[in-house]
Formats: structure tokens, C-alpha cells, sequence
């Protein structure tokens, strides 16, 4: 008796089981592939900070230029990139 149900459940594995797991881990990596709405907010935080602090370091090189500018001995200072909007 135990033998007559081995391939019945050899066709249920291959038709039904296997097609419903590949279906599911195919949504999940679908639905992984877009930002979830808390990724999003994140990503928009880490933006403003990024933008405070090139706002920061920008008055504080303004500062250092107009200190350097008082003292004609200081070497050149090197100009750095920006972010772009």
C-alpha cells in the first residue's frame, strides 16, 4: 500500500509543490527589488545631513579663507567637490 502512494506524491511534489515555491521566492525577490517606504525616509534623512554638513564645511572654509587671507604666509588651500541636487 505505502509503495502505490510514492508516485503519486513524486507528481504532486513535481507539478504543484515545486511551481508554489518557486512562485513565492520569485514574489519575495521582486518585492525586495523596490525601496520599502522606511528605506525611502532613511535614504531622504541621510541626504539632508549630507547636504547640512557640506553647508558646515563650506562657512567653515569660508572662514579659513578669510583667516588665511589676514595672514599672506599660509600655503593655497585645495578646492573639493560638491554634491549635485
Amino acid at each position: 500500500m505505502p509503495d502505490e502512494f510514492i508516485p503519486l506524491f513524486a507528481i504532486i511534489a513535481i507539478f504543484i509543490v515545486l511551481p508554489g515555491m518557486i512562485f513565492h521566492y520569485v514574489t519575495l525577490w521582486r518585492k525586495q527589488k523596490t525601496l520599502m517606504p522606511d528605506d525611502e525616509r532613511m535614504m531622504e534623512d541621510l541626504w539632508r545631513s549630507a547636504k547640512a554638513m557640506e553647508r558646515r564645511i563650506e562657512t567653515l572654509e569660508r572662514l579659513l579663507e578669510s583667516s588665511e587671507a589676514e595672514d599672506p604666509r599660509s600655503p593655497p588651500r585645495r578646492s573639493r567637490p560638491t554634491f549635485d541636487d
